[in-house]
């Protein structure tokens, strides 16, 4: 077929047939293989998900059966193992929610600082070389943290510099260790959302008069809240399910904690030490443990419910 010329406003433009892709009709059997894989891991995920709730609701609902769960959610004393025993997890409730809610103090502060600091203010080779060494706090093993958040913190920290009225273990001491084992976490997130943010912003805003302090908190950290939330989020996430270090340092007390200096379990203190116990399987003290981890697997999964919500409603595409 010949090509027809047509006169559009002035210069002659050819039409006619497209030459034809040199991909066109080839079978793509590597982008073939890469969504095979993709898809398997997608319904790998789902189907693991699907047997953690098994594995939990089997032996939860055989406790609830003989524990209501209003005693269960809402009784004020946690003695599973006592003869007069007792099944309030209220004690341990409180725990966690001290033990997350002093580690985001330090955490959210202290990692939206740094995120700032390098997104903002850093220059590229400072920035190569501050972020790694932030991130390596990631890679301590949470031991690590529980024998420094016990020895160093409360032994010497608490009690002999500063002299606290607190026994050998605290929810404090666990709290803020906690805390720096988070920063990483909420700050990399946050400084990754805030570089993603177009520079024709931070421009505009130099345009108008507005310092770099000005263009961080009212252009970029607005414009990148969504994936601040989403770091924050993330963060109350790893604290409310860390292990190691709670059930090292905040002590196995179980009691409704209300001061900081007090010691107190929280339920994956609770867990990791009930574990390690002689429990028959199949025992009400046994299916102790698959309550509370089915009560908290409730809570985590909640948190991520509501970051998602607050991530699409405050996100911005660019």
């Amino acid at each position: 077929m010949t090509s027809v010329t047509e006169k559009v406003g002035g210069p002659r433009i050819a039409s006619g047939p497209r030459p034809s892709s040199h991909f066109a009709g080839k079978p793509r059997h590597g982008e073939t293989i890469i969504k095979a894989i993709l898809r398997v891991a997608a319904i790998a995920t789902v189907l693991t998900t699907v047997g953690i709730l098994i594995a939990l609701f089997t032996p939860a609902l055989s406790f609830f059966a003989e524990v209501p769960v209003w005693e269960f959610l809402f009784g004020t004393r946690w003695a599973p193992r006592f003869a007069d025993a007792s099944f309030g997890v209220l004690p341990l409730v409180t725990a966690t929610l001290w033990t997350t809610g002093i580690a985001l103090v330090v955490a959210v502060p202290f990692g939206l600082g740094a995120a700032i600091l390098l997104s903002e203010y850093a220059k590229p080779n400072v920035r190569k070389v501050l972020k790694p060494l932030l991130e390596i706090l990631a890679g301590v093993p949470t031991v690590v943290y529980g024998f420094f958040a016990l020895q160093f913190v409360q032994a010497t920290v608490f009690r002999e510099w500063l002299e606290l009225p607190t026994g050998a273990f605290s929810v404090l001491a666990a709290g803020l260790v906690m805390g720096v084992m988070i920063i990483p976490t909420v700050a990399s997130i946050s400084e990754d959302a805030m570089s993603a943010v177009p520079t024709a912003m931070r421009q505009g805003s130099a345009a108008l008069g507005a310092n770099r302090m000005q263009t961080t908190l009212r252009v970029v950290f607005p414009a990148a809240l969504s994936g601040i939330v989403a770091a924050i989020v993330l963060g109350i996430s790893r604290a409310v399910g860390e292990t190691m270090i709670v059930a090292i340092a905040a002590g196995n007390q179980a009691r409704i904690v209300s001061n900081p200096l007090e010691q107190g379990q929280t339920m994956t203190g609770f867990i990791a030490n009930a574990a390690l116990g002689d429990s028959r399987v199949g025992s009400l003290e046994y299916n102790t443990l698959f309550a509370v981890g089915l009560l908290l697997f409730v809570i985590t999964l909640a948190i991520n419910f509501i970051s998602i919500r607050v991530v699409r409603r405050y996100r911005e595409i660019y």
